[in-house]
């Protein structure tokens, strides 16, 4: 049976081949899987996804009509899929719960680093053999207060970096964690993390009750030299509010690997357009703001805990067995 892979980089492709060999044959697309591309997936009981597959109810319906019977999405993140519409058509959804919190933790510390330091504005400027100084000042990350909002795995391998620095530590979510307690970290209100902190980083699912979590009231309840990251999910910012503050001449530094409109730009070359999306296009010129293309997962380690995982769903769902990952069990 021939599996057919959405969405696959070019990066990931002999992970994702090596990790089927001796399973099942499996076809790697680079097209990302919407209303226009899944009528490929005719005939093919088993699909694997990427984060930014449209798994709204249309596609659902079409991949239904074809045959598609399971959903193997190659994430943790699961707010691109109706599950509703999936249970309705009888289609099995599993994700992947788990991977190396290390390689979003790691990256984003490597976007609040590069933000504080002024690393990209140095960078351009010495290729073009300017060694100047003048704004390139930073500041120490020791000694001041790293707030986490979110502190599962990732947030806790986060916090774990922060306190090797030497940092204090804030916490906010729905239940504490005791490891990170064990750092040091005080669990306080939202509001009072985010007007304490030099550094806020954003580690939680994106669901109705976050979306917009950092709204415009939020913003300005920073520190106006705050740095803030976000390696989640785009949502949880309202990026039109973040704009306005940064157009103000707020905030040291805003790095962020994920946008909330970011489903068909991000992982395509979009260079020789024109972009469309006014408020990324606004938000990327501003010389305190770093933006990623959701590359926070993207090490071999990671994605190779995903694809192997991405294996393993396979083999339950033929099985008829369930784990963790499944969202939507067979019927």
């Amino acid at each position: 049976m021939e599996i057919l892979a959405f969405g696959v980089q070019a990066d990931e492709k002999p992970l994702i081949e090596r990790a089927f060999h001796g399973h099942d044959e499996i076809r790697c697309l680079d097209v990302f899987l919407n209303e226009d591309t899944a009528p490929i997936a005719a005939g093919h009981e088993i699909v694997s996804t990427s984060v930014n597959a449209d798994l709204g109810a249309g596609v659902l319906e079409i991949l239904a009509a074809g045959g598609t019977r399971m959903v193997a999405q190659r994430s943790t993140g699961f707010n691109n899929i109706d599950l509703d519409t999936a249970g309705r058509l009888g289609m099995t959804v599993a994700r992947v719960s788990y991977y190396s919190p290390y390689s979003v933790a790691e990256f984003a510390w490597t976007l609040a680093m590069a933000v504080n330091r002024r690393i990209v504005r140095a960078s351009t400027r010495t290729r073009d053999f300017d060694f100047r100084l003048h704004g390139l000042m930073g500041r120490d990350m020791h000694g001041r207060t790293a707030g986490v909002l979110g502190t599962g795995k990732i947030g806790e391998a986060f916090a774990r970096i922060a306190h090797g620095f030497g940092m204090r530590l804030l916490g906010w979510d729905v239940a504490e964690n005791p490891a990170c307690m064990e750092l040091g970290m005080r669990y306080v209100p939202k509001d009072e993390l985010l007007a304490r902190s030099d550094l806020v980083t954003l580690h939680l699912p994106l669901m109705a009750e976050t979306r917009h979590l950092i709204d415009g009231a939020a913003l300005k309840s920073m520190r106006d030299d705050a740095v803030l990251v976000n390696s989640s999910r785009g949502g949880l910012i309202d990026t039109a509010a973040l704009v306005g503050e940064l157009r103000a001449g707020r905030f040291t530094g805003v790095g962020l690997d994920v946008y909330e409109a970011e489903a068909g730009l991000f992982f395509l070359d979009k260079s020789l357009e024109a972009i469309a999306d006014d408020t990324l296009a606004r938000l990327v010129t501003f010389p305190n703001v770093l933006v990623t293309s959701h590359q926070a997962y993207y090490t071999e380690d990671a994605v190779g805990q995903i694809v192997d995982a991405t294996v393993q769903n396979v083999l339950d769902y033929r099985e008829g067995r369930r784990s963790e990952n499944v969202l939507v069990p067979r019927s």
